[in-house]
């Protein structure tokens, strides 16, 4: 359409540009005889580039009107074909169309009733196309390469020779057959116990006379499974066997995502088999809703999202080259954020750990690690919600690559929690604060808040303190407390970019806080080890009383 506008533009002014240009040659051949062809062609010469620019002025202002309401039409016409898609149950490029039944009133998802996937990029593939960009991304690189480069010379130095050993990593990734074995466990059962209730569930419901007690008795039997196997177990795991922290970390955070995951599944269709109505004249075959496919919820599982969907858009081909760099990309943020603990923290603590704790200890402290501590913020949103998840999504061809916004832009708390971690924001947003409201009847918006913010700083604090193994409730101040006064008081109302400056201040303390805390602490676990399994023993945090 543009092109169509353009040539019309083009042609008009062509059109009026050749008539002026045969008066023009008409009004010379007349003043030949009179002697006045210089005067009249250059007055006509002037009047038709004055023309000529006008018509231009007036083709860019026609084009402009034009190209701003085809952008509209445009992305109207792409939502529409999104939610159209998603009701008759398509799954996108090379995606098998479902099956057209009664049931799919059941199984439509708008931005009313829930989430939308659509085929979009990640803001920073966008990003990096821009060589401004792609700079800054080249000086983090180049740092990487300085903390190489001092390593080698500082060990030369001390040793006289050059030694890059990564005796930290193997330390904290260790013991990874047993991290392995524990996964396949929780995998095995979150892949059959959910789906296969939830199959038999579906089937007797609608036979039962009883068929609350049947739905209760289900419930209860699936939530003691679920806490169990993805309760009980990991946690064992964890103690048991006197796992490493990073060890640790993978199958806590495998533990959670498996919960989330096996609880958006169940949300998603318990309510599709609740609202089905059986019709007279349906055989027995007919009387059941259609249930989701074992090879849709086993794709679930892996895809990078925690909001079930029967089908997603797909791309139609698998970038190996895409997925092989990212996959290098994650790679290098492990080995930065090594050098980042050997370089800049590990030193530090290791020796404040032998002093007595002090206000100024802790504030020297807590100044030296905001650096370090905000790079390891940088290289854990790169590494696993930019890099990690595009490149699962790149193997299953999962076409939404939203996985988070421009955070770093925001001038609120309230945007930035928004915005930093798109895929858990997701979960909490549906499952929490909007199925909250519903109970409520919409009547406690700020109490619906509250609860997503308690749950999501208990989940932290529970993360921390088994990943780390011991009990120091940092995160779970960081979140419960000045998570929720930043929220309400630095709202989505301040549009200054002095609020953006105010919110990256306050991430450079809090990661400051938590590095410092939880350093400090780790080594006075170590240099003040418990003596007593007592309740204040086990709660009470070590840095505050040691001083070997």
């Amino acid at each position: 359409m543009t092109t169509d506008s353009n040539r019309l533009g083009d042609t008009t002014a062509t059109e009026t540009a050749t008539r002026l240009v045969h008066r023009n040659v008409n009004n010379a051949n007349s003043a030949v005889s009179s002697g006045e062809v210089t005067n009249h062609a250059e007055k006509h010469a002037e009047d038709l580039i004055q023309w000529k620019r006008h018509v231009e002025r007036i083709k860019s202002k026609v084009l402009d009107q034009i190209q701003g309401q085809l952008s509209d039409l445009l992305d109207k016409a792409l939502t529409e074909s999104v939610q159209t898609f998603t009701q008759n149950g398509n799954h996108g490029n090379n995606h098998v169309t479902a099956t057209n039944n009664n049931d799919n009133s059941h199984r439509t998802h708008t931005e009313k009733d829930g989430k939308v996937f659509m085929d979009r990029r990640s803001i920073l593939d966008d990003l990096f196309e821009i060589n401004h960009i792609r700079t800054i991304y080249h000086m983090f690189i180049s740092v990487l390469f300085l903390f190489i480069i001092s390593t080698l010379a500082v060990d030369y130095i001390d040793q006289g020779r050059l030694v890059l050993e990564f005796d930290l990593l193997s330390y904290a990734f260790g013991k990874l057959h047993i991290v392995a074995l524990a996964w396949l466990l929780m995998f095995s059962y979150t892949l059959a116990v959910p789906y296969y209730a939830l199959a038999l569930w579906g089937t007797l419901y609608h036979r039962s006379p009883v068929q609350g007690v049947l739905s209760v008795g289900a419930g209860l039997v699936l939530s003691a499974l679920q806490a169990a196997v993805l309760g009980v177990l990991p946690i064992y795991v964890v103690f048991h066997y006197q796992l490493p922290p990073a060890s640790r970390f993978i199958i806590i955070l495998e533990q959670i995502r498996f919960l989330m995951k096996s609880y958006s599944f169940i949300r998603e269709n318990v309510p599709v088999i609740l609202k089905h109505k059986t019709k007279e004249g349906e055989g027995p075959r007919g009387e059941f809703p259609r249930f989701p496919t074992f090879s849709s919820y086993l794709y679930f599982l892996f895809a990078p999202t925690l909001i079930y969907r029967e089908c997603y858009p797909r791309n139609p081909h698998i970038r190996w080259n895409y997925v092989g760099v990212t996959f290098a990309k994650i790679l290098g943020c492990l080995f930065y954020g090594y050098f980042i603990l050997v370089r800049l923290c590990i030193p530090v603590f290791m020796n404040d750990s032998n002093t007595p704790f002090s206000t100024r200890t802790l504030v020297l402290a807590l100044f030296h690690a905001t650096l370090p501590g905000m790079l390891l913020l940088l290289l854990a949103f790169f590494a696993f919600l930019h890099c990690w998840l595009n490149a699962f999504a790149e193997m299953l061809r999962f076409a939404d690559r939203m996985f988070y916004k421009d955070w770093w832009n925001s001038t609120s708390f309230a945007n930035y929690y928004r915005t930093w971690n798109v895929v858990v924001h997701d979960w909490l947003y549906y499952y929490g604060y909007r199925d909250f409201l519903w109970l409520s009847r919409r009547k406690f918006r700020t109490a619906a808040m509250l609860s997503v913010f308690a749950m999501s700083a208990l989940v932290h604090e529970y993360v921390f303190t088994l990943g780390f193994g011991f009990f120091y409730p940092v995160m779970f101040c960081l979140f419960a407390f000045f998570g929720v006064a930043f929220n309400f008081t630095l709202n989505d109302k301040r549009k200054s970019p002095v609020w953006n400056i105010m919110m990256w201040t306050c991430l450079f303390i809090g990661q400051g806080v938590m590095v410092c805390l939880y350093c400090q602490e780790w080594y006075a676990q170590i240099h003040c080890p418990r003596t007593g399994d007592s309740f204040w023993e086990l709660v009470t945090p070590r840095s505050w009383s040691c001083s070997n």
